[in-house]
């Protein structure tokens, strides 16, 4: 499809004038009212641009298969999600290894836990530990994005799943793109880490199967939906806009990790950047990440 000039005059002008994405939010607002819905062409919006906050979460639950592509099953699905939800809670509360006290996290990895058939014998419970920390930073992350708790459940079950599901032959081949692409943007610094011993210890768990849950600072949450852009683009198919943030990270901290020659002190700055330079971050790795992996196609 070739570039339509008016639309780009126009785009440019909204940005300028404080209304970035309006032609964007219009195009989603018309995709939305399909019935059934486009699962491709929503995918394809949110590769190519981010997602509105307002419709963000209504787009993941698609996407992710919490709610079905026919519109006007929504309310009857979202009625099963929500029944479902409380007597998954109901069930852990007279099983007792949850309790009103227990952290909403924590809360979250036992329902997993429970309908995944994962669920530790009653004489074995304790708090979770490492093997449980990647859960358990997604579901803060989500919850830091999605306010209600049923929602929060249904998308961190349905994230965990699919990304093991669609990505997890993929991502320990990851830190090979990393390297391979911090090859072609600055050579320099990857020879430095090698040399340092520092390539090996990068925080690649932390970026990669975490997807930065717990890596970009929090405020960043709050501040432009940043983070949650980061994660527009894997629910929509792409898990190698994570190996672009990690660039984007290593790329904007050059000079600083060029000063550095002990890894330990390397990995320990990676793994807490930072976070008054989020937004940039994020908004260059989409950037290189269309630069590298072209940009979808978006067809009405």
């Amino acid at each position: 499809m070739a570039d339509d000039p008016q639309r780009n005059f126009r785009s440019a002008y909204y940005e300028k004038v404080g209304f970035r994405g309006v032609e964007e939010k219009k195009s989603l607002e018309i995709l939305l009212k399909d019935n059934p819905l486009d699962l491709e062409k929503l995918s394809t919006f949110s590769q190519r641009f981010p997602l509105p906050s307002m419709y963000r979460v209504h787009v993941w639950k698609v996407l992710l298969g919490v709610l079905p592509p026919h519109s006007d099953s929504h309310t009857l699905v979202g009625s099963y999600r929500k029944e479902q939800y409380q007597d998954i809670m109901e069930a852990l509360e007279v099983m007792r290894f949850i309790k009103s006290s227990s952290p909403s996290t924590h809360v979250y990895l036992r329902m997993f836990q429970l309908e995944s058939q994962m669920l530790p014998r009653c004489s074995e419970i304790s708090p979770p530990d490492k093997e449980h920390e990647d859960f358990l930073s997604i579901s803060q992350a989500m919850e830091e994005i999605v306010e209600d708790p049923v929602d929060c459940y249904w998308l961190i079950k349905s994230f965990v799943s699919q990304f093991h599901t669609k990505f997890g032959d993929s991502v320990p081949h990851l830190p090979k793109s990393l390297e391979h692409y911090l090859s072609q943007e600055e050579s320099g610094l990857l020879s430095h880490l090698k040399t340092s011993g520092a390539l090996a210890q990068l925080p690649y768990n932390l970026w990669f199967k975490r997807c930065f849950a717990g890596c970009l600072p929090e405020s960043s949450l709050q501040r432009l939906d940043v983070f949650s852009r980061v994660w527009d683009k894997v629910i929509s198919g792409s898990c190698k806009i994570l190996v672009f943030v990690a660039l984007e990270i290593l790329l904007s901290y050059k000079i600083m990790l060029l000063g550095m020659n002990r890894p330990e002190g390397i990995v320990k700055f990676l793994c807490n950047i930072p976070q008054e330079n989020t937004d940039a971050i994020v908004t260059k790795a989409i950037d290189l990440w269309h630069k590298y992996c072209g940009t979808p196609i978006h067809a009405m």
